[in-house]
């Protein structure tokens, strides 16, 4: 029996799981990582304190599985597309208006490079094709021009910009080699061509990292899996409390882990199945949606295609909702009952989702009609702007059909209206893809907000396809994990890696009859509201500008 570690540094923690070589879960453990929030949409945290909650993680993990240190043969990583400043001692290089060195990451969800973003799409530059058309500004191109333009000296300080992931590899193995996925997802990176293209760069504004050959940024490039230097290094070994030398992989971005611990895995009844009519959803703070295909698939506002950058070989279309998990916290703190709520589910030793859910099922008698009890609530959660498939970061939430109501129940009611938004959101990714031929039978869920039964139904509801589950509880663990054991070379191939330690669990299937009907409506309905919110804000920029 052969054991590997899966790291998973996420927006809130860090967690790492120990599983055997057939995919199961021996033991895990989490620790919180800090963030800093500030005007401007900053969104900021520390390498330093993220190493130190990995390697609490990995100790804890480690003793809790009750295996000996030595017996791990492979450690996979991923984690945040966050963009990591680092100075040539390995020092942090502040990227902020705090000047705080600690503070060295601007966060994937930091939204300050959106005049950047704005700038590098008027470009129309042919790079941009391989990102959906439009470049975010989660990406990491807009956030490097904003550093080099707002922050020239911490800019130049840099002697090394990296993907978190790809800095978590670094930190364990010295190895400056990079993930095509990281740098191809999110840097421009044209894995199909093995090259930056310099012209984009230069044509941006950031032509110093084509006259430096791209060192900055990465000149060694990878597939997932592949393993790095000589291992583990001493120094990383210690803090870990491994040994050194163990196969470190090239590593993920935290949801591809998800999609790799998901889609391809064998039924419940032991079959493959086909990961190409599967689309992986990882629903956690943000929401991630993923499918793969043979040859590239272009679909405007779905990022991508991307070669190679989740499963190698195959091409790979990426969506998703900026927030997700983070958009249904913010959305039930305006209500009123909400204080009273979180106090009445603490005395019940429940979550205040959980709560909320079980509230959910007591008023309605079968899940069909569950979404009656949000039928005059519609919600478009996009607090954070849409991400795909309309590529808006400058998108705002919308919320119709509220009334005077104080109580929970009313509470209840606009929780549930949330989630149908976030599936109508899911829903929108699919048509999306299917306009350019890629046909979806399977959504395979995963996450933490996946965990929830009402959430796998909605969904299933709201899509009207089938929602299928992950055996294990921690899909993007596991995924983190296959690439360890890739690494340490138990697999000949990724493909068989998934096989022998992904499975899929339960199945959720449309209701169908009234549910269909009411989300039909209803995603009528959010359409119509998305609209609404573009012509309001087309118009109150007009007014702005005196036109």
């Amino acid at each position: 029996m052969a054991f590997f570690i899966g790291i998973d540094v996420g927006t809130g923690s860090a967690r790492a799981g120990v599983f055997d070589d057939e995919g199961r879960l021996i033991a895990s453990a989490k620790r919180a990582i800090e963030i800093w929030h500030a005007p401007g949409e900053i969104v900021e945290q520390s390498s330093r304190d993220i190493w130190q909650a990995v390697c609490e993680s990995v100790r804890e993990a480690v003793a809790t599985s009750a295996i000996a240190p030595d017996a791990v043969d492979g450690i996979g990583i991923d984690a945040t597309c966050s963009l990591v400043a680092i100075g040539a001692d390995g020092s942090p290089v502040a990227v902020g208006p705090s000047g705080d060195p600690d503070r060295n990451i601007i966060v994937w969800m930091d939204h300050r490079a959106i005049d950047q973003t704005r700038r590098i799409n008027a470009t129309g530059h042919r790079v941009l094709s391989y990102v959906g058309g439009v470049i975010s500004p989660e990406m990491e191109t807009p956030k490097l021009l904003w550093l080099a333009e707002a922050m020239p000296e911490s800019f130049r300080a840099a002697a090394h910009f990296f993907d978190l992931a790809d800095w978590l590899t670094f930190r364990t193995t010295g190895s400056l080699t990079r993930s095509t996925c990281t740098l191809t997802c999110k840097w421009t990176y044209l894995a199909h061509e093995r090259r930056f293209d310099e012209g984009f760069f230069r044509e941006i504004g950031l032509g110093v990292l084509a006259d430096e050959g791209f060192v900055r940024i990465g000149t060694e490039v990878v597939e997932p899996g592949t393993p790095l230097g000589a291992g583990l290094t001493v120094e990383a070994a210690a803090e870990l409390g491994l040994r050194p030398g163990i196969a470190v992989a090239a590593a993920l971005i935290d949801a591809h882990a998800g999609g790799l611990g998901s889609v391809g895995g064998r039924d419940v009844g032991g079959a493959a199945t086909d990961a190409s009519r599967q689309m992986a959803y990882i629903f956690g703070t943000s929401a991630c949606a993923m499918a793969t295909t043979a040859e590239p698939e272009f679909v405007p506002g779905v990022w991508g295609p991307y070669f190679s950058a989740m499963l190698p070989g195959l091409w790979l279309n990426e969506g998703g909702q900026s927030a997700a998990g983070a958009a249904i916290d913010h959305l039930v703190t305006l209500h009123p009952a909400t204080p009273a709520a979180r106090k009445e589910a603490a005395e019940e030793g429940l979550s205040l989702f959980a709560y909320l859910e079980e509230r959910i099922a007591r008023l309605a008698d079968r899940m069909e009609e569950t979404v009656r009890l949000a039928a005059h609530i519609q919600v478009v959660p996009e607090f954070l702007g849409n991400r795909s498939p309309k590529a808006e970061p400058d998108a705002r939430a919308t919320i119709a059909g509220l009334d005077l109501s104080e109580d929970i129940d009313s509470l209840a009611r606009l929780y549930l209206a949330g989630l149908c938004g976030l599936s109508y959101g899911a829903r929108q990714i699919v048509e999306a893809l299917s306009i350019q031929g890629i046909d979806i039978e399977t959504i395979v869920l995963s996450g933490g907000a996946g965990q929830s039964p009402l959430v796998r139904q909605t969904l299933a509801d709201a899509t009207g396809l089938t929602i299928a589950v992950p055996e294990t509880p921690e899909p993007v663990l596991l995924g983190a994990a296959i690439l360890g054991a890739m690494a340490a070379g138990r697999f000949a191939t990724t493909v068989d890696a998934i096989e022998a330690m992904s499975r899929l669990g339960l199945e959720y299937r449309p209701a169908g009859s009234l549910s269909r009907r009411l989300h039909d409506a209803k995603y009528e309905i959010f359409l119509s509201l998305q609209n609404e919110d573009r012509r309001a804000r087309a118009a109150i920029r007009a007014a702005l500008a005196g036109t």
